[in-house]
């Protein structure tokens, strides 16, 4: 059986944020989000339809062993098949989600980005990358993550967000590198 899935964009670059930044990694950006928050900074609505046959043949066109699964929200679309078929080609499969959807078995790291008020249906998380709106961070901390960080607002309250971690250390900054350094 053949799966499409809506695919947004395919790109080589480094991965700006969190705990990967700085890797070199293939991101496989997937159009839609069950949710739509004000401060998103990825146009993801248009997309290619693209079978798993196409996007491996994209993926292996890079170097990198790391693959991004991003979107949008790419548990919207990915399944244990297109994970299974990145690691048979000797990817390392990492996904951002924002945790209210069930993932698929088998993906290597996961990047939780949680919303305000959206229930979670992921118990597992490597990181867990909270955009900084100067909301209380209590409710995060119970969460089952290895690595916790903060993020400003599209690059906008970052004094802020690190007045904020300094007075949590547990936390760390993530700064949107790619931003900074403009690349993709």
């Amino acid at each position: 059986m053949t799966h499409t899935r809506k695919i947004n964009e395919i790109f080589y670059s480094l991965q700006g944020e969190g705990y990967h930044t700085g890797t070199p990694a293939v991101f496989v950006r997937f159009s839609g989000c069950n949710l739509h928050c004000d401060f998103c900074d990825t146009r993801h609505e248009e997309g290619t339809p693209m079978t798993d046959d196409d996007i491996l043949a994209r993926v292996e066109q890079y170097p990198a062993r790391m693959v991004v699964l991003t979107g949008g929200e790419p548990a919207l679309w990915i399944d244990d098949a297109l994970v299974e078929r990145l690691h048979r080609a000797g990817r390392y499969v990492c996904i951002e989600t924002n945790g209210t959807r069930p993932l698929p078995r088998g993906i290597d790291w996961v990047t939780c980005s949680p919303k305000q008020g959206a229930p979670l249906a992921i118990g597992r998380m490597d990181e867990l990358k909270v955009v900084y709106q100067g909301q209380d961070l209590r409710p995060y901390e119970g969460l089952p993550a290895r690595h916790f960080f903060l993020q400003p607002c599209s690059c906008q309250n970052t004094q802020e967000t690190v007045r904020c971690v300094m007075q949590h250390p547990r936390w760390r900054l993530s700064l949107q590198t790619h931003k900074l350094i403009d690349i993709r």
